[in-house]
């Protein structure tokens, strides 16, 4: 099916069944170029439902760059991607007005503008760059000279973290964390795993040699994520949120386990994030409305880069996932 084909099916294709059924076909397309890693894909997925962004961290050479890649193709959006240096400026991402004799001023767009986007290393960047990115992703839209240019739609963008090499970086402050509806952890392919990446790499094979089918589209994409934002949720998941939310900001009245290890509870971005991840999570399953187990199913991804632990906690070696745990403990 070609991209053009796909974006001329009927608008409700994007709905129900339909909207489950291009999503799997859409997983078993990048499956014939990214080898395991189906965890991470089910996300990337899940927050494209909703309309959010993912910040990805894992050592370079597993396939980040080349999710994100496929993933556009088989949805038939543009692609670009941004090496993120030390020397980048804001202009660089967003573009610029220029002026000449013969044109006049002339709006000059950056590679932010294409559906998605991946922001490579964004931590080698300075902060103002990073801000230009971010302020991009929540305003969907940037000012270029006088003018307020609006981004593509749909406008996602995955932005990657390299754990290892940390000298001459800038860290992300928590407050841009917040932005990221997602921050998920890409781990080594498993053993067995390795040997199909050998033998199955885009060093040998060029990327269009795997022919991904376009079984999605811009419009679908959209329909979806119009389909999680009319979803309902009952009473039971919206106090599960917010019981979830407030123990963070108040552990010792929860009883938290790991509480005292809790310096900053979560901002209500995090309850509007768990919200529409868990909606975006129970589309991807059939399910017409979420429940609780939707939301404990995004919590980790949605939670791990927004709670902040004190020293106590980096003297004993605690994750963020550990305290996690203990909140999901307290809801059914």
């Amino acid at each position: 099916m070609t991209g053009e084909s796909a974006a001329k099916e009927p608008a409700n294709e994007g709905h129900g069944p339909h909207a489950i059924r291009r999503l799997n076909a859409a997983q078993e397309e990048l499956s014939k170029i990214v080898v395991g890693q189906k965890e991470v894909i089910h996300r990337l997925f899940t927050a494209l439902a909703c309309g959010g962004n993912v910040l990805v961290e894992g050592v370079p050479g597993i396939a980040k760059t080349l999710i994100l890649r496929a993933m556009a193709q088989v949805s038939g959006c543009e692609f670009k991607r941004i090496q993120f240096t030390p020397d980048l400026l804001p202009t660089d991402i967003t573009g610029l007005s220029s002026y000449s004799k013969k044109k006049g001023y002339e709006i000059v767009k950056g590679p932010i503008f294409a559906n998605f986007v991946l922001a490579d290393e964004i931590n080698r960047a300075p902060p103002r760059v990073q801000s230009a990115l971010l302020e991009a992703m929540q305003e969907r839209q940037v000012t270029l000279g006088r003018h307020a240019v609006a981004l593509p739609k749909p406008f996602f963008v995955m932005a990657t973290q390299n754990p290892i090499e940390q000298t001459g970086t800038y860290p992300l402050p928590n407050v841009q964390l917040d932005r990221f509806l997602f921050k998920l952890l890409i781990s080594y392919p498993l053993f067995e795993e390795e040997k199909t990446v050998m033998a199955r790499n885009i060093t040998s094979a060029r990327f269009e040699e795997f022919k991904l089918k376009h079984v999605l589209s811009p419009e679908k994409i959209l329909s979806m994520q119009k389909q999680v934002a009319e979803m309902d949720a009952s009473d039971a998941v919206k106090e599960a949120i917010v019981t979830i939310v407030d123990a963070t900001r108040n552990p010792k009245q929860y009883g938290v386990r790991h509480g005292k290890f809790i310096k900053w509870g979560v901002s209500p971005r995090a309850s509007i994030s768990l919200y529409h991840a868990a909606k975006a999570s129970a589309l991807l399953r059939g399910a017409k409305e979420p429940s609780v187990h939707d939301v404990k199913d995004v919590a980790f991804d949605c939670l791990r880069h927004r709670l902040v632990l004190n020293y106590d906690a980096q003297a004993e070696n605690l994750k963020n996932e550990e305290v996690i745990k203990d909140l999901l403990a307290l809801v059914n």
